[in-house]
């Protein structure tokens, strides 16, 4: 546990620029998600570079599960806000725990930094049998709607809401059939045991880079240099953009230094080509949200998600 006393310490330490090499601060970072979880390997993915971006750090990891990530955002909404504690976020996740748990708590209690990648949701079917594009969905189901049935990770998650929302904008009702985790999803559309599936871009890209995958479309606003064949769901008259953001948020009360020395190391980490190199190569889209538009954004999404909640409840997820 952190005392009141080494979290003193700490926003001494992390308010200055640098510190000598005998004063090691440590940063705790939670995770809502189980250790060796595909939630846990985003973040593991991206702690070696606050690492060598945050000179003087010891950076350790805490895993909190539980609750669809609601366990972790309640631990650090509860941390003394020295920098000593941040929080690895993301969203719609964030949101989606606001609108089904019924908590709405959270944006006076935590921070949200800003977000360090953007994820796009992507819509695939089986190499064996393609769809053409999200029409052709839209098409077979409103024909009849076991035709396509479309597996996602577990209720309540990213993917699981994108494909909600498509529901939503075409008017349409579609078979959604949720699996355990992205990875059960992703099998089960590889095998053709569903007929497509919504995963976010890092769950297929390296299927849909060896074509094993078809991907029938991004729910972005533009394509990726990373898929450049792949196309965006509005060329098929389909509206929806729906994007997983990935980031640190702090308890509320970080001293404006702190805030301001984390915020520069994160901005620092996006711009890193190292960093971008690997986050193409995951999936990823390394782009600086500010933390400030992130909260805008945030509170758009609860409120969407709250629109559909009144229709189409999910089962909230309980894990993490």
């Amino acid at each position: 546990m952190i005392t009141r006393r080494q979290a003193l310490a700490g926003v001494m330490a992390l308010g200055a620029g640098g510190a000598p090499a005998h004063a090691n601060r440590r940063v705790t970072m939670l995770v809502g998600a189980p250790a060796g979880s595909r939630g846990d390997g985003i973040a593991r993915w991206f702690a070696p570079f606050m690492v060598s971006h945050f000179p003087f750090t010891d950076l350790v990891i805490r895993n909190v599960p539980g609750e669809g990530g609601l366990n972790a955002l309640n631990a650090l909404a509860e941390t003394f806000p020295s920098g000593a504690s941040v929080g690895w976020v993301t969203t719609p996740t964030l949101s989606a725990r606001m609108v089904d748990r019924g908590n709405t708590t959270f944006a006076q209690r935590l921070s949200l930094l800003g977000a360090v990648v953007r994820e796009p949701i992507a819509f695939v079917s089986p190499a064996a049998e393609p769809l053409e594009s999200v029409q052709d969905i839209i098409r077979r189901a409103s024909e009849d709607a076991d035709a396509i049935p479309m597996g996602t990770p577990p209720p309540g998650s990213p993917p699981h809401l994108a494909a909600l929302k498509l529901q939503v904008v075409s008017q349409t009702r579609l078979t959604i059939v949720p699996f355990p985790s992205a990875s059960a999803a992703r099998h089960a559309v590889l095998a053709g045991n569903v007929s497509a599936a919504a995963l976010g871009l890092s769950d297929v890209i390296d299927a849909l880079r060896d074509g094993k995958l078809h991907g029938v479309g991004l729910a972005a606003r533009n394509r990726f240099g990373m898929l450049p064949d792949m196309p965006v769901l509005k060329e098929a008259g389909v509206p929806l953009a729906a994007a997983i953001r990935h980031g640190l948020a702090a308890p509320v009360g970080l001293p404006p230094d702190v805030k301001d020395r984390l915020t520069s190391v994160l901005k620092e980490i996006v711009a890193d080509p190292a960093f971008r190199a690997k986050a193409d190569a995951a999936g990823f889209v390394p782009v600086w949200t500010d933390g400030a538009y992130w909260t805008a954004l945030m509170e758009t999404e609860r409120a969407d998600l709250a629109k559909i909640w009144t229709t189409e409840p999910w089962l909230p997820s309980s894990g993490g």
